[in-house]
């Protein structure tokens, strides 16, 4: 077998296999004579059709299937041979495969890049440190009552936490702008939903009332257009609410699943507090690893990465932003395809560096998934379902689902090598910072 390999550009090479002539009609010649043993045709006994018959019925069909399959195993044989690390499956075309003649065919693929980690040692890496502390749990507490508030009108005038009911219109420059006109339109003052400034204006207002408030949009406005513009609101309040929060009682413990004999308040605080510490550790997990994973990414930002893995990332943020479009419920459907490319294409190259990156680790360091940790991290996520064990069970029966789990561990173990070599500091933060992931925190985790 004659073998021969060219870079077109990158990492995509060009891979041109010669395979000789007597392999391709000795494997063709090899399953004609055993169909001659075996195949059945009107006017022959079984077994008995000479092998002249057999070769004009089949072996045409026969070739084309020696052909596939030596055209697969040849490649892969090819690639073995040259060492080579395949990072997409190959594009193949025939050269010339006519009978009599050596088979020749052109595969074209991309490769891994080699390359050696950075020295892990530089990095600084700061660990959000964080706890749940008693004030923590008295805001929980609120907010859940919120969640489960009577609203009511009152005559007054309105402040932070009441909800209002407005008619709104902005303008820029003297004219309207799109987005900036609304009726009937709900909103919680104190939120936080609503542009910088706008919210505070209502503050004051009274049923009927009608004012005109400045705002400046914030320079990472969605639209591009209102970046920093400074704009003016007109603003009238339709209606003003007021919330009652529902008393601490057993019929409020239970919408929560806790049961009056289970008891009461300080049995209902002691479960509001494992909720929160096991969501915080989730957290601070997650904001460790996206910033030693941001880290890989700057230490390894200049690494050639293969076109079909970023096209791969592409894909995969595609769907999750559908997903997210979609609704929790997926009532709203939405075509992840619709979506253009470019839109994800710097978030899928950290992601495919970071990838490879994290490989390189695990394959260097001979790294291996730990076993208890696995089933420590299901068992995790078990229970915070009824039926831990049979959700355990199936995991274990769920060859994806396993596999999901175990990638996530392995990460953590090469967050934990990263931790060991690298300079730490602690970066103490109070428990609402630490459940609000970082900026880039998304685009770095895998």
């Amino acid at each position: 077998m004659q073998v021969s390999i060219e870079t077109t550009s990158g990492l995509e090479r060009k891979m041109t296999v010669g395979v000789p002539a007597e392999r391709i009609d000795n494997e063709v010649s090899d399953r004609l004579k055993k169909a001659s043993k075996t195949v059945q045709m009107d006017g022959f006994r079984k077994g008995k059709v000479p092998l002249s018959v057999v070769t004009q019925r089949y072996g045409a069909g026969i070739r084309d299937e020696v052909i596939g399959e030596m055209v697969r195993s040849c490649f892969f044989e090819a690639v073995t041979q040259e060492k080579l690390s395949l990072a997409s499956q190959p594009a193949i075309e025939p050269k010339q495969d006519e009978p009599g003649k050596d088979l020749e065919f052109i595969a074209t693929f991309e490769v891994l890049p080699e390359f050696d980690v950075a020295d892990l040692s530089t990095l600084e890496v700061a660990k959000p440190v964080a706890e749940v502390k008693d004030e923590d749990i008295d805001d929980m507490i609120t907010s859940l009552r919120k969640q489960h508030a009577t609203w009511a009108e009152v005559d007054r005038s309105a402040v932070t936490g009441d909800e209002v009911n407005i008619d709104y219109t902005g303008v820029k420059d003297g004219e309207e702008f799109e987005g900036g006109k609304a009726e009937d339109y709900p909103l919680e003052l104190g939120a936080g939903k609503a542009v910088p400034g706008f919210e505070e204006g209502i503050v004051g207002m009274s049923k009927g009332e009608e004012k005109v408030i400045p705002v400046t949009f914030p320079e990472s406005y969605h639209a591009e257009e209102l970046r920093g513009a400074n704009v003016e609101f007109t603003i009238k309040l339709n209606e003003l609410k007021e919330p009652t929060l529902p008393a601490l009682d057993d019929d409020f413990f239970a919408l929560f699943g806790l049961e009056t004999e289970a008891g009461g308040e300080e049995a209902f605080r002691s479960a509001v507090r494992h909720n929160m510490e096991r969501d915080l550790k989730n957290a601070l997990e997650g904001k460790i690893k996206s910033r030693v994973m941001e880290q890989l990414y700057q230490l390894h930002s200049d690494l050639d990465v293969p076109l079909s893995q970023v096209a791969t990332e592409i894909t995969s943020l595609k769907q999750q932003m559908a997903n997210k479009l979609a609704g929790s419920t997926g009532e709203n459907k939405f075509d992840p395809s619709l979506l253009p490319d470019d839109m994800f294409m710097d978030q899928a190259k950290r992601r495919a560096v970071v990838g490879l990156v994290v490989n390189e680790i695990v394959q260097t360091n001979e790294m291996d998934v730990d076993g208890a940790k696995v089933r420590a991290r299901i068992e995790e996520i078990a229970s915070t379902y009824d039926q831990s064990s049979e959700v355990v069970n199936y995991y274990y029966n769920s060859p994806e689902l396993l596999k999901g789990v175990e990638a996530n561990v392995l990460q953590e173990q090469v967050v934990e090598l990263v931790l060991s070599a690298a300079t730490v500091t602690n970066d103490e933060v109070g428990y609402q910072q630490a459940i609000v992931p970082d900026p880039d925190q998304v685009a770095a985790e895998q």
